[in-house]
């Protein structure tokens, strides 16, 4: 009941933490919409967080404008009085255009309106990496510097040829520097180079890596490469049994029975073959080896909290070293236009796999659980929430630049079609060109959120 209760607690920070985030960027990236069509003098009749269809949970008039909160929290809007948008109001575009409408407008102010919600996403995005810049820093672990090599937690990393403690030295033969940039590159790349045993190798990467690590339902980027560390004990209960038998903090344990071993996940190989089963477990403590009767749990675990959970952890054992660039307040600002324009160039290569079926990449396809899941879920960490907003602030500006008819960009094409050809397409295409469009979101919505609960894409 306990355990259920935690689980259920992660799931509700998680979730609170991706609503926040959405409300957040919703209401910026509709803001950029209002305050330009209000520059131009358009009327802008709703500004809405989520969706209110029938109702809505809070609405007030202001002026000529509608301020409010939805049910649906499917997204937000502005309804700019003389545009066929979401709410397709027929009626209004059957009358004469208005001065105060968005149809009267020139083509080159309607094109700035369309795209004041992803110049406000970008801009962001800009804001937030730079005060994670300022407040926290920048954060790099030279692979160089990871003293154990690397773990592998997925199996297709094995079968591709990867070992437990082998230095990856580059990907596609560019040395990589940074851990992080690391588990990116071996997503997108098409070879590595690796150090084992003081000896270079060279392997080939799958053309479908991704989905392979999907179907092992390792769809976190972060999820199938880790550090090797020792299986040194940093928090024991002492109420757990293991506590009781005899382990203690800043005990590394080097033998289970017969079998002697060095790494952490040595370690768990071997309580893997041995669950609800007594072992007796060798520990080092003080320079010396004591051992102890222990029991394994039907999960395969001691019930102890390792080092190494966290970098900082890790920098302080001398495992890897952990580097951090604080920036001034006129230093930190091109370097968050820097930053997001990496994560900008990371996404669309993304989207490039996603696209090619041969990848599988379509198989991690996912929706709001998906997204929800990439947020801290034992506890609220705001240097984590905002670094995974901005990140988001650059995907909603991607996402919605396509050239889709009921995005932005769809908006923005039709725009740019007129502004070339002089002839501007017909109301009735525009409508018929909004359902459509409103018809695939739908339906990538729809596949997406299948895709998290049930699997659609495996």
């Amino acid at each position: 009941m306990n355990l259920l209760a935690i689980n259920w607690a992660q799931v509700g920070l998680q979730a609170g933490q991706l609503l926040l985030a959405l409300s957040i960027l919703i209401i910026l990236h509709e803001f950029g919409h209002y305050i330009t069509a209000r520059w131009f003098k358009c009327r802008v009749e709703k500004f809405f967080l989520f969706f209110d269809p029938w109702f809505a949970i809070i609405k007030k008039k202001v002026g000529d404008t509608v301020y409010g909160i939805g049910w649906l929290p499917l997204g937000g809007y502005v309804k700019i009085s003389g545009m066929i948008d979401e709410s397709m109001d027929k009626e209004q575009m059957k009358q004469p255009p208005k001065e105060w409408e968005f149809r009267s407008k020139p083509a080159w102010q309607r094109l700035i309106i369309m795209l004041g919600g992803i110049i406000m996403n970008v801009l962001v995005a800009f804001v937030i990496y730079a005060f994670i810049l300022m407040v926290w820093g920048e954060r790099k672990i030279p692979t160089a510097s990871m003293k154990y090599g690397v773990h592998v937690v997925d199996s297709t990393l094995y079968k591709i040829g990867i070992r437990n403690g082998d230095k990856i030295l580059a990907v596609n033969g560019r040395p990589v520097d940074d851990y992080d940039k690391l588990r990116r590159k071996l997503l997108l790349g098409e070879n590595l180079t690796i150090e084992r045993n003081g000896q270079q190798m060279n392997l080939d990467l799958p053309v479908n890596l991704i989905g392979q690590l999907v179907e092992n339902k390792n769809k976190n980027v972060g999820g199938f490469v880790e550090p090797r560390t020792l299986p040194v004990a940093f928090f024991i209960p002492d109420t757990s049994a293991i506590y009781k038998a005899g382990l203690r903090k800043d005990d590394q344990i080097i033998g289970v029975d017969s079998s002697r071993f060095q790494y952490f996940d040595e370690l768990q190989n071997q309580l893997a073959g041995r669950k609800n089963k007594n072992i007796l477990l060798t520990v080092k403590r003080n320079g010396r080896d004591t051992s102890f009767a222990a029991h394994i749990n039907g999960e395969g675990k001691l019930g102890f909290a390792p080092y190494g959970i966290d970098y900082q952890q890790m920098d302080s054992l001398g495992w890897l070293k952990l580097n951090t660039t604080k920036y001034g307040f006129f230093a930190a600002f091109p370097a968050g236009v820097q930053k997001a324009g990496q994560e900008l160039s990371f996404y669309i290569d993304q989207f490039k796999k996603i696209l090619n079926p041969k990848t599988g990449g379509y198989k991690g396809l996912g929706g709001f659980k998906a997204i929800g899941s990439i947020f801290p879920k034992y506890g609220w960490n705001w240097e984590a929430f905002w670094t995974i907003t901005a990140f988001l602030s650059i995907v909603l500006a991607f996402m919605n630049l396509l050239p889709i008819p009921a995005l932005d960009g769809g908006h923005v094409m039709f725009t740019l079609y007129e502004m070339v050809s002089g002839r501007r397409p017909s109301d009735k295409f525009l409508e018929y060109a909004q359902m459509v469009g409103m018809v695939l979101l739908f339906g990538l919505m729809l596949y997406a959120n299948g895709n998290d609960w049930f699997g659609w894409g495996k």
